[in-house]
């Protein structure tokens, strides 16, 4: 625990989502928390657009655009004239989508409430589109065309640079030269600008930190976090700056670019709590070594400056910040030494392990105030900007991590581990209580199947109810058992890569399914009443237009077939980090570029000799797949969906279908496997028979009860079997620990195993695991 701990600042940049925080502050702070540290976190992204969303802010933007000199659209002018009609909604769409004032429904649907511009040309079809939603989920989508208006004049004029979920993201996307950065950097900060540093500012004077770190999980929030940077060491040269985050852990492993170390004093690599701890030390101990310093100076000793007198500070400073071996000791860090050059320590300390990380700590972060906005119609797209997630991970990393597509070779992938279920849970409590929110959001790469049922079975032992849903691999072991299991322990979606619908290509990937396989499990997931989100891929290397053809002809039988409810499709970037960028010969395409100039370093252009103009497909594949989620135009031809010509799909038409009348493997044969009863204790009674008496299990059940009829003996077998499942979550009482038990008089258990009696406990909720 440290001997003086300073204030540390934890700041999300603009933008990432509007409805739930980004979890990566709240993960750091209640790792050091926990470690006795003061921290602090705020999401500047929220503040900026409820700053900006206000009618104080609104007719700020107003009022610029009417002083300045812009080009405005037809679509920008209407907006203009309705200026007022815009101050007066905006305060209550805000509260309305803040779930604070849900009375406005009606109005916002059938009073002419909203301003309507260009967002809301295709209105007419909402009915069509949502079917029977409820009047609060329509209000919804119309607030978020409202806003969006507004985001597109604000773009248009005042703010280029704003979207709802990034900030400046061209400025970030691909950006192998820091220059464009910088020189938007160096001008003058615009009307957005400018907001974002108000609500910087008294956020520092009340926090007074000594250190403030940046999580950058995209590019849309790099310019942002550079700008904070920025003004802090503008107004408090002695803060010390850090940026961590995804964008930084696949983008900036290579930085050789000593400007960007003008705003960040030290930029950390892949996951923080370890980093984040040593540095901390490493700071802790420049000040021990001086004597005297108020927590104000705590920071001074480490400054790394872009002015002209750098070299003066440093020549001060020196002695302190190259004390022997302690700056060896950071972890994963990046910085800018004394002489102006880009070091790289990274000392081989252990990683903190994922039991340890401690729970995610929320507090401080205004969860009431953020919106629930429904942009798209996406079923599953809906669920990642409507409703409040709190974020959690099942396991560090991929327990996979083969596919060739994927940034494998990095420390976020490539290192798996798992935590206890008991600790997950214990973690989920604790979230729960702290945040009033039982909805959470796993965001593993792909969360492992074994401990998905391990922390299932944990959370239905101690009654834990909650809304789940996460991303996983369509792999076999998520048989349909496992599948109920999950859903009766609150999942209600997935999401998972199909990719290419490809034999050969999600053979060339390395994904380790098939589309056979693929179909039972998607199956498996919707009769046990899961959403599946297919993640869909187009373009990878060797690629022919056919199977391209072909591939959507699966995706079309997979909605037909009903296994699927949603899907997106993406078009492949090659990375640096995955298989495909680190051997590209092997994927018979050629990397083209573009060249390294210090900065970011990620994604790689290439050559597909062998393959088809892939971009050419993209609209096409984007509009079936929107009528497809919409149960529309199942039927007709694919060539239909192109303003070209297309080969006729070769994939046969039943595949799918055939795929999910494949037989099941009989219970007899899976001895091995572990029984687990959904339901509750049974009663039982013995009821006169003409040969002989039989009993009869009455289940009383959430929905409805149910009777099991069966022979005096089996019936109190059954009896004492679902007794002991109800109760004991902690024995694993396998199959074949059953057929033990079984009355040797009743025969043999593998008949028993086809009777009417087990084949309706296994409807009704007797699983094998």
């Amino acid at each position: 625990m440290p001997t003086a701990s300073p204030r540390i600042l934890l700041l999300t940049p603009p933008l990432t989502q509007l409805n739930t925080p980004y979890p990566a502050t709240a993960y750091i702070k209640g790792f050091l928390t926990g470690r006795g540290y003061d921290v602090t976190q705020a999401d500047m992204g929220l503040q900026l657009v409820l700053r900006l969303f206000s009618e104080a802010g609104l007719r700020r933007v107003f009022q610029e655009i009417e002083a300045g000199e812009f080009n405005l659209s037809d679509n920008a002018r209407r907006m203009l004239r309705l200026q007022n009609r815009y101050l007066a909604t905006i305060g209550p769409v805000i509260r309305f989508l803040q779930n604070k004032d849900l009375t406005l429904a009606p109005r916002i649907c059938h009073g002419r409430f909203l301003p309507e511009a260009s967002r809301f040309d295709n209105v007419a079809d909402l009915e069509t589109a949502f079917g029977t939603m409820g009047l609060t989920d329509q209000a919804r989508h119309l607030a978020t065309l409202y806003l969006e208006d507004l985001a597109d004049l604000i773009k248009e004029t005042v703010g280029p640079h704003f979207g709802f979920s990034r900030y400046a993201e061209k400025l970030a996307l691909s950006a192998t030269s820091f220059e464009p950065l910088h020189q938007e950097l160096e001008a003058a900060p615009n009307l957005l600008d400018k907001m974002l540093l108000e609500e910087l500012e008294p956020l520092l004077a009340r926090v007074q930190p000594a250190v403030v770190g940046f999580t950058v999980p995209f590019p849309g929030n790099l310019y942002g976090a550079l700008r904070l940077a920025k003004h802090i060491k503008e107004i408090s040269p002695g803060t010390v700056t850090v940026m961590g985050g995804g964008y930084p852990n696949t983008e900036l492993r290579t930085i050789q670019e000593p400007r960007f170390f003008d705003y960040i004093d030290y930029l950390t690599l892949d996951d923080g709590e370890g980093p984040w701890l040593r540095l901390l030390e490493y700071l802790g101990g420049l000040k021990e070594q001086g004597t005297g310093h108020s927590q104000r100076h705590w920071a001074s000793v480490s400054l790394v400056s872009g002015s002209e007198a750098v070299d003066d500070v440093h020549c001060e400073l020196q002695p302190v910040l190259y004390a022997p071996d302690s700056s060896n000791l950071l972890q994963r860090t990046f910085r800018r030494n004394a002489q102006g050059q880009i070091e790289y320590i990274n000392h081989p300390h252990p990683e903190v392990p994922h039991a340890e990380v401690g729970t995610p700590d929320y507090s401080d972060l205004p969860l009431a105030e953020y919106l629930s906005v429904l942009e798209v119609l996406n079923p599953m797209h809906r669920l990642w900007s409507d409703g409040r997630w709190n974020k959690l991970t099942v396991a560090h990393g991929c327990y996979w991590k083969r596919c060739s597509f994927c940034d494998v070779t990095l420390d976020y992938i490539a290192r798996y581990e798992t935590a206890p279920s008991t600790l997950l849970v214990d973690r989920i409590e604790q979230i729960i209580q702290q945040t009033g929110q039982t909805g959470f959001h796993f965001v593993d790469e792909a969360a492992p199947p074994l401990a998905l049922r391990d922390l299932a079975i944990e959370l239905l032992k101690r009654r834990v109810a909650i809304t789940w849903w996460g991303n996983i691999r369509f792999e076999k072991t998520f048989s349909p058992d496992l599948c109920r299991l999950l859903a009766a322990s609150g999942c209600i979606a997935v999401s998972g890569g199909l990719e290419v619908a490809s034999d050969r290509l999600l053979a060339l990937m390395e994904k380790g399914v098939t589309i056979a396989q693929v179909a039972r499990v998607t199956d498996g997931f919707t009769q046990a009443g899961i959403m599946v989100h297919a993640y869909l891929m187009y373009g990878f290397p060797t690629q022919t237009a056919q199977e391209t053809v072909d591939s959507l002809e699966v995706v079309r039988q997979l909605f037909a077939a009903g296994v699927v409810q949603s899907g997106y499709w993406h078009r492949f970037s090659m990375t640096a980090h995955s298989p495909v960028g680190k051997n590209p010969a092997k994927y018979q395409v050629a990397a083209i570029g573009p060249e390294p100039a210090g900065f970011a370093w990620n994604d790689l252009w290439h050559d597909d000799p062998l393959g088809t103009d892939h971009e050419a497909f993209g609209p096409g594949l984007a509009k079936s797949l929107y009528n497809y989620l919409h149960g529309v135009a199942l039927d007709e031809p694919l060539g239909r969906w192109f303003d070209f010509k297309t080969p006729k799909t070769t994939t046969p038409r039943h595949l799918i279908q055939q795929a999910l009348q494949a037989p099941e493997k009989p219970d007899f044969a899976k001895q091995n496997q572990r029984l687990f009863w959904l339901g509750n204790a049974p009663e039982i009674r013995i009821e006169p028979g003409k040969k002989a008496p039989f009993a009869v299990l009455t289940c009383y059940e959430q929905a409805e009860d149910f009777e099991v009829k069966t022979t005096e003996a089996a019936g109190d077998w059954l009896h004492q079997l679902l007794t002991r499942l109800s109760h004991d979550f902690d024995t694993k009482v396998l199959l074949k620990d059953a057929a033990a038990s079984f009355p040797k008089a009743e025969g043999s258990f593998e008949v028993f195993l086809q009777s009417p009696a087990w084949a309706l406990l296994r409807e009704k909720g007797l699983l094998l695991l």
